[in-house]
Formats: C-alpha cells, structure tokens, sequence
C-alpha cells in the first residue's frame, strides 16, 4: 500500500471511530510500523483504539512533514495522580526551607494577598529567622498550609482577592513566589527530595505538616507513561505544561521521558541567580506583573509563546487550525482552554470538574475522549453538572453558564464515564 493511500486509511478509521461507526478492534488497523500503546488496561471504552488511530494518522508521514504534531499534557492529576506541587510545600514545611519575606511583610509574597492574609502570617510566624522553623512552629505551619491549601486564613478570612480568574491562581502562584531566596538548582534538589518520599510511600499514606494530617503519595500513572513514550515514538513533540512551579515540574517530567526543556510551568523572575518573589509573563503580560500564569487561558498563552512561537499580544489568542496541538489531556478546567485548542482528540481525566465536564460530554465535534482516573477512580457523580447555570467562572470570579463558540448555552450534563 502506498504513501497516500496508508495516510487515508488512518483518517479514515479515526473518522468512523469519532462517529462511533466502527468497533474497536476495527479502528486498531493502521499502517505497518507506527507504534501502538501496549496496554487496554485502564482505557474506557474505545479511548484506546482511537488514540492509536490518531498515532497511525500522523506517524506515516514522519519523513516528509515539515513540523512535528504537537501533544501537551497537563501534569498533576493527568499523568500522574496527585499534586506534585503540594507535595513539594508539604517537604518545604517539613523541612524549614521557606524564607521568611523582607522585613516580616507577607504582602511582599503576593500582590493578591489580603491585608487580613498578611497580618494572620505575620502574627503567626517568626521575624528575624534565615528560614521559617515550620517543622516544629505548628502555628506558623498551620498557617501557611491554610492559605496555600483552601485560600483562607486559619480564621476563615479570605486570603487572595483581585485577581483574573482565568488567568491566574494566586495560590498557585503563591507557592513559587514562596521559593524566593533560592536558586534553581536548590529548588530542584527540594522537589527531588520531595519525589523521592512520595514514590516510595505506600498508596494512600498521609503525613504530618503542623497539626495536619496531608495526603503523602503520588504515583506515576503507567497508562500516561506510555501514551507520552508512543506519541514521542511516533514522531510528536510531546510537552508538559503545568500551574506548579517550572524547577518542580522538571524533576518530576524526567520520569516520562520529557526533558525540562519540553516542561512549562510557572516561572519566577531571578535576580543574581536567585528566585524573586516575582513571575515571568506572557503575551500583554510583562516580567514581574505577576498576572498571569500556566493556568486556564494563561495556559494557551504560555503554549502559544513557548511551542508555537507565537509573540506579543497574539500569544493569548486563539491560533489557526494548522499552527495549534494535534493532541491535549487534562483533568481539569484549569486545563480546558489549551484543550479545546487542540485540533485531533481532547483526553480528560473525570475528577468532577464542572466546565471541563460539561464541554467533554456534550462533545460538540467528537474529539473529545473521557476516560475515569486510572487510579482510585471516582463513582458516578450523584446530579448533572450545572453547565446551564453555573458550571462557568468568568474573569471576575462570577459563576455563569457554559457556552458554546456560537454563545449558546451547553445543557446540563449527566455523568456517564466513571
């Protein structure tokens, strides 16, 4: 069978297997040579079957294409379970590695920090220390856990305001502006560290941070490990991007075979080689504005400015078919942006995320895949998502209905994959 002819039977397969008209085993056929994942394990579905369509679809023509398809995932929760981001604050608590900020203002830490944030810290942590002695000031713990952990103080007030709720997470960020004083190549040594007790930990164990009890695992999922080793096979330019900080993600993406040239995550400015409590921006975001991170619409605006090269203000803007991610997987609405850019099929991850839910199980163009957790998977959720009223948060944090392109609202969704 020649070139072309192998190409179209590829799509044709990923056709049919998009309009459910072809059984499973019928959308593995593929050209000879194209790597297929080695396992079903795991996979709803015919989820499996039509990520190895769309492999086959783009990996024929991997010496005569003049760019590499694009794959991006998300990493927390979606290629591996858990948060690697909350696992390496709980080891900086444990460890006394946070700094305290200059002068015990901790409205220095974030500039979406709440003054009543800022007084709560500072009558809760220590002055005049190089490092914050959280592995025994349980006060001091507790409340840097509470702001970090559920954005209030350990008194109920909010701990985070004015902020675009599309574009940053000031919690998130909170957690690399936190690493301030530190170079790179410690941060990395603390996420290592990190890594370490948590892959060894048996599944499910917990620890203690303060007077808290903390989730203290996190597992690679295997399934993810080989979707991102086949699509590499392929021929596709495989990147992370995640809202954890980029030294972290780094250490951590080395465990699927993607350098940390090929992670992004959120990223401080420096000053004599050291973290500053200050953000790299993207797109009509300037260094040290701290607006905008890898998170929601910031996440296509990073994508766009670090893989596509695309500069300016047109990073946060949707980009032409031909220039966007073939493939895309995510578990969150942190992450629905980035997928619906994708052009090929959209992997969610079901962790009850309104949004990303709604838009994935209305699947407006039939590139949409859900698939459960593969690990500690959650049941059937008890009532529909509220896409009709709520399932929305705009820019200014209001809860709205969750729209179509053409501004349409998207119906309630049951719950159907779990």
């Amino acid at each position: 069978m020649n070139h072309r002819l192998r190409t179209s039977a590829a799509a044709a397969a990923l056709v049919l297997a998009a309009t459910g008209l072809v059984s499973a085993g019928q959308a593995e056929a593929r050209p000879a040579g194209c790597p297929t994942l080695n396992s079903s394990d795991g996979w709803y579905g015919d989820n499996k079957a039509r990520i190895d369509a769309l492999i086959a679809d783009h990996c024929d023509d991997r010496g005569t294409r003049k760019k590499k398809p694009v794959a991006v995932f998300d990493w927390d929760n979606t290629v591996i379970k858990n948060d690697v981001g909350d696992a390496t604050f709980y080891w900086l608590l444990r460890n006394d590695r946070i700094r305290p900020p200059r002068g015990g203002d901790w409205s220095t830490t974030s500039r979406y920090l709440t003054p009543e944030a800022a007084t709560a810290l500072g009558d809760a942590c220590p002055t005049g220390v190089r490092t914050l002695p959280t592995s025994t000031d349980t006060r001091c713990a507790d409340e840097l856990l509470s702001v970090y952990g559920t954005g209030a103080t350990t008194g109920g007030k909010t701990a985070f305001a004015g902020h675009d709720h599309r574009r940053m997470e000031p919690q998130y960020a909170w957690l690399a502006q936190l690493l301030r004083g530190w170079t790179t190549r410690q941060v990395e040594s603390f996420a290592a560290a990190a890594r370490a007790e948590n892959l060894a930990a048996p599944q499910g164990a917990t620890q203690q941070v303060g007077t808290a009890r903390v989730t203290g695992w996190v597992r690679y999922y295997e399934q993810q490990r080989d979707l991102i080793g086949t699509l590499r096979r392929a021929g596709f330019d495989v990147w992370i991007v995640s809202a954890s900080p980029e030294p972290v993600v780094d250490v951590w993406a080395k465990g699927v075979g993607v350098d940390p040239s090929h992670a992004l995550g959120i990223r401080n400015t420096t000053e004599h080689g050291r973290l500053t409590a200050h953000l790299k921006g993207c797109g009509t975001v300037r260094d040290g504005e701290d607006e905008m991170i890898t998170y929601i619409d910031g996440k296509r605006c990073w994508i766009n400015q670090e893989i596509l090269g695309v500069r300016g203000p047109a990073a946060e803007r949707v980009q032409p078919a031909s220039r966007r991610q073939v493939f895309a997987a995510g578990d969150s609405d942190t992450d629905i942006s980035f997928l619906r850019d994708a052009t090929g099929l959209r992997l969610v991850l079901n962790r009850n995320k309104n949004e990303l839910m709604c838009r994935a199980y209305e699947n407006g163009d039939g590139r949409w895949l859900v698939n459960p957790m593969f690990i500690q998977p959650k049941g059937q959720k008890a009532t529909p998502y509220p896409c009709a009223t709520t399932g929305y948060t705009a820019g200014d944090g209001t809860a709205e209905p969750v729209r179509r392109p053409d501004g349409t609202v998207i119906p309630d969704q049951r719950d159907t994959v779990f």
